[in-house]
């Protein structure tokens, strides 16, 4: 008794275990859930906000602006297209690793933008223009360079592929194309271009049926029973003495007239 009870008592704490487990994992993931929904809304918002100073507004405001949304626009095109490709080819693994090293500038440098759109002295930050337009740059143009080279190797091998599938659907569509006829050779009888594959070589072709020779004699009844692909029949035994006329059965339309007799 008691150790069913004792058993009882462990298979309630492992279901009250397991449910403290699956709560929290559920907690983490709706948590998890939620961070990216927020952070993808920010981003929105931000860049939004961004594109609109860009547009709106002159100056060193407006240019701060146009090289923050430059920045992070090529630099997010970039992530996903690595992300996406080092799915398929573990060769990108490296350009993802170069990448993140170069995320690392780039968010240093969007950081240092964003500081100086709070700026008040507008003729500090504009003397510093030129090096972080240069700045952004060379980031963009790196970013640039990893993302259209992933795309181009993706393209290649999916040239590459689509060339040996249409060689092998050329190949299977020529042998699915085994009926085609020969063109007659110059010089040719009519009926020897239609020429078979046969161990000894078969009959004339018409459509792909085999055409017997007519069995003109009776030595050759048995060879033409054996082209239709039939057991060759056996010859009839020749009579001896002829037979009688009056016995040969004759159809109705064989028949000739009976003479009418007068009496």
């Amino acid at each position: 008794m008691e150790a069913a009870i004792t058993i009882l008592a462990l298979l309630f704490v492992a279901f009250i275990a397991l449910g403290v487990y699956a709560t929290v994992k559920a907690v983490g993931a709706a948590k998890r859930g939620v961070d990216r929904t927020i952070t993808q809304a920010r981003r929105t918002v931000e860049d939004t906000t961004l594109r609109a100073k860009s547009f709106g507004q002159t100056g060193v405001a407006g240019e701060l602006a146009q090289l923050r949304l430059d920045l992070r626009t090529s630099m997010r095109a970039t992530q996903d297209a690595l992300h996406a490709g080092v799915a398929e080819d573990s060769s990108l693994a490296e350009s993802l690793s170069l990448f993140r090293r170069l995320s690392a500038h780039g968010l240093e440098l969007d950081e240092e933008l964003k500081r100086l759109e709070r700026e008040p002295d507008r003729a500090t930050v504009a003397g510093l223009l030129p090096q972080l337009r240069e700045r952004t740059q060379r980031i963009t143009h790196s970013a640039d360079s990893l993302r259209w080279a992933a795309r181009d190797r993706a393209r290649q091998f999916a040239d590459d592929d689509l060339d040996a599938l249409n060689a092998q659907i050329d190949i299977e569509a020529g042998a699915l194309r085994h009926w085609t006829v020969e063109e007659q050779q110059p010089g040719q009888a009519p009926g020897a271009a239609y020429q078979g594959s046969g161990a000894g070589g078969a009959r004339g072709r018409d459509a792909g049926v085999d055409w017997p020779e007519p069995a003109a004699r009776a030595g050759n009844s048995s060879t033409a029973d054996e082209s239709w692909g039939g057991p060759a029949r056996e010859e009839a035994p020749q009579a001896i003495t002829a037979p009688d006329p009056h016995l040969r059965t004759k159809y109705p339309w064989q028949k000739s007239t009976r003479p009418e007799t007068t009496n």
